[in-house]
């Protein structure tokens, strides 16, 4: 994984701990955070997903999207 993309997963990790979200209530966060999207947010979170590196999902309930983070595990030139 090249730098900027290890950069913006570590930075989803941190807003969006292991809880799901919304589309919508993920523009809010990001903004609270001070994060924002170059492009359109459900573009890039989709892309994100179809590289397998966020998961989401369609809420039949919600009628909308709905995204999360697996938790990471350790790289082996991380330390423990």
């Amino acid at each position: 994984m090249n730098e900027a993309l290890r950069m913006v997963m570590d930075a989803l990790r941190g807003v969006m701990g292991e809880k799901r979200y919304t589309t919508r209530e993920m523009e809010e966060r990001l903004d609270i955070f001070g994060y924002r999207c170059p492009d359109d947010l459900a573009r890039s979170l989709n892309k994100l997903r179809q590289m397998g590196l966020i998961c989401g999902e369609v809420d039949r309930e919600k009628a909308c999207w709905v995204w999360w983070v697996e938790p990471s595990e350790k790289e082996p030139d991380q330390p423990v």
